[in-house]
């Protein structure tokens, strides 16, 4: 593919930063409600916001009369279709992306699936991807990419189980032949910063996230920012229920192995000799079927009793429940919520659980919140 047009900003100062993100995720604001936000005079504002709209970052919209007040206000937001930005996520077998704006509006989507796992064969994917969104994306800005398990420099992928990977450089290998600023993390990272700028986690100063698929993820976001663990698969270690089910998938009684859409494929298969979707096994089990039935309503525990543990420990705001696993809420939210308050001290904060359905292509956005960040605070490193 030709490479598309680079678009990008000066780097911005802590101060310019500041305002970028907040008019970002939370305008359009006047300057008088963001002198509030950010406690800065007015000189400062005006001081810091010239070059953010010299650059093109930021606007001017049309101004507006205040009520009591003789001046108008010309309140401060971004061109969110000015810039776009690709995200992508990569599954042992299929390859999903995404264009979205500046504001991380989905604008198009595609999935194709993965033949191989040779790194550069899927970097060549990736490319082609690319080039097929830079054609009716023209100002292309730069690619976001989420993958399971630990990621260093956020650009390369130190080890993913699904793919057999080790040690591969993916952010260079598909910004070699794209010629656009790439950014690689971890899945379940991604998906709690796009959270915290543009979902459910906005605006808070902490939150959870918690997600539940072909394997389990876990992100703590303090300030908006995800806590590095540099870890991956935790899933297998947490043990939930020491004398819980041994699958393939962890060990005996973890999260994984009580939780995951794979373990709980097996046990439904080995208790009935034969092999069903996750679709068909909710639905089983909320007709009463005994295996499907059993096997999610013990599922439905091991998420209570994390639900119960994150919000002991942690002390979140709000845990959020996403991935393609969430379809057990429909069935066993009641199960779930009872464990909660079981497991939990009868004075305690109520926990605030929302669930949040989504597909992979929710992942892909989340990814290209990563590049979303780059592009705005102009490093890979520290955001």
């Amino acid at each position: 593919m030709s490479a598309p047009e680079k678009e990008s900003w000066p780097p911005l100062s802590p101060g310019e930063r500041a305002v970028a993100i907040e008019v970002l995720t939370h305008g359009p604001l006047s300057r008088s409600a963001l002198s509030r936000r950010l406690g800065l005079s007015a000189g400062s504002l005006t001081r810091l916001t010239r070059p953010l709209i010299d650059s093109g970052l930021l606007v001017e919209e049309a101004a507006t009369a205040q009520p009591r007040q003789g001046r108008p206000s010309q309140p401060l937001a971004v061109v969110a279709g000015s810039r776009h930005f690709a995200g992508f996520k990569i599954t042992g077998d299929a390859v999903h992306g995404v264009v979205t704006t500046l504001r991380s509006e989905v604008v198009a989507r595609r999935s194709v699936p993965l033949d191989t796992h040779d790194p550069g064969r899927v970097a060549a994917l990736l490319a082609d991807l690319t080039g097929d969104f830079a054609s009716r994306f023209a100002r292309l800005a730069g690619i976001g990419i989420g993958v399971a398990g630990p990621v260093r420099e956020r650009g390369v992928v130190v080890d993913n189980p699904f793919l057999g990977w080790s040690e591969v450089p993916l952010a260079d290998l598909v910004g070699e032949r794209t010629g656009l600023a790439v950014v690689v993390d971890n899945d379940v990272a991604a998906l709690a910063e796009a959270q915290a700028w543009f979902g459910a986690g906005r605006g808070l100063d902490r939150f959870a996230l918690l997600t539940i698929g072909a394997g389990i993820g876990y992100a703590l976001v303090l300030d908006g920012r995800p806590v590095r663990t540099g870890g991956g698969g935790i899933g297998r270690h947490w043990i939930v229920d020491p004398c819980g089910p041994l699958t393939p998938e962890g060990e005996r009684g973890s999260a994984a192995s009580l939780l995951t859409i794979p373990s709980i494929r097996y046990q439904v298969q080995a208790a009935t000799g034969r092999p069903a979707t996750y679709a068909e096994i909710l639905t089983a089990a909320a007709a009463g079927e005994p295996a499907a039935a059993r096997v999610v309503t013990e599922a439905a525990r091991a998420l209570g009793v994390m639900v119960a543990q994150i919000a002991d420990l942690a002390l979140p705001r709000k845990i959020l429940l996403a991935g393609e696993g969430v379809g057990l809420m429909e069935v066993a939210g009641d199960v779930v919520a009872a464990t909660v308050r079981a497991r939990r001290h009868p004075d305690a904060e109520p926990v605030v659980l929302e669930t949040e359905v989504s597909d992979f292509h929710a992942w892909a956005r989340g990814a290209a919140v990563l590049a979303i960040q780059v592009l705005v605070l102009g490093a890979k490193q520290g955001v």
